[in-house]
């Protein structure tokens, strides 16, 4: 029954990345500049909203997302983060360079206007700065995964200062959230099924992911952005922020175990 449910999920998200995606790709070439912008946002986020539904993803959001122009830093847990946080606002995602080659979701990342960064060139760093310089002066919204990877979920990594750059040098206002997952009793738990960490390859993610029958997403936002003009110290506020309002994953999954027992 979960090889079957994997399977009819797979098929139906192919299909509706690749017509959504298609859709982005004549509105990228066809329409105007002044209309391109708002029809990106409804068809990413009609694509987002239609995920999470097929994954059975209930999203619970604490406080408010912020309104563009905004610098968003959230810790990172798996490529599930997009969806959540695409389905939830409108923004533009930084993601490593990978990504673009990703079968399906590069696909789809190349139409949306992500910002891909090689994290094994330094002097990237400099361009992808620029960008988001750009993004904040187009009055738009950027989200920042400072970690710089995906982990299990246990507890929030140190967060790389090098892209917060441009914000720490105009001393742009940094908003930060958190994001959390619990899988449904009984089913793989949300470390091993929802995060994306290790040595776990992508397809087998994937599919595993799609076994689950419902998906508990939790999205905190934090109450008031952050200033700081020096980069190193915006990273650690930003940390100690997010930190404050993560929910172990692995902790959460533990206690629901216990109570279920």
């Amino acid at each position: 029954m979960k090889f079957l449910r994997a399977s009819v999920k797979t098929v139906i998200l192919i299909a509706l990345t690749l017509s959504l995606g298609a859709l982005l790709m004549v509105v990228k070439v066809f329409l105007p500049a002044s209309k391109k912008t708002r029809w990106r946002n409804f068809i990413f986020r009609a694509w987002a909203r239609s995920t999470a539904s097929l994954l059975g993803i209930k999203i619970k959001m604490r406080g408010s997302p912020p309104r563009p122009p905004f610098f968003l830093v959230s810790n990172h847990l798996s490529y599930v983060d997009i969806v959540v946080m695409a389905a939830c606002f409108d923004c533009i995602f930084i993601a490593k360079k990978d990504v673009a080659n990703w079968p399906l979701v590069g696909f789809l990342c190349r139409q949306v206007d992500t910002i891909f960064i090689d994290r094994d060139c330094r002097r990237d760093v400099v361009r992808v700065n620029s960008l988001i310089e750009k993004v904040l002066g187009d009055s738009r919204g950027v989200v920042l995964f400072a970690e710089g990877t995906s982990t299990a979920g246990v507890g929030v990594a140190p967060f790389n200062p090098s892209l917060l750059h441009s914000a720490a040098k105009i001393e742009f206002p940094v908003s930060y959230s958190a994001v959390s997952y619990r899988a449904a009793a009984g089913e793989t738990p949300a470390h091993l099924s929802v995060c994306w960490w290790g040595d776990m390859t992508f397809a087998d993610h994937l599919f595993r992911l799609f076994q689950l029958t419902s998906i508990e997403a939790t999205l905190s936002f934090g109450d008031e952005p952050i200033v700081q003009s020096d980069r190193k110290l915006l990273a650690s506020e930003l940390w100690r922020a997010v930190n404050e309002q993560f929910i172990p994953v692995v902790e959460l999954e533990e206690t629901c175990s216990t109570q279920t027992g």
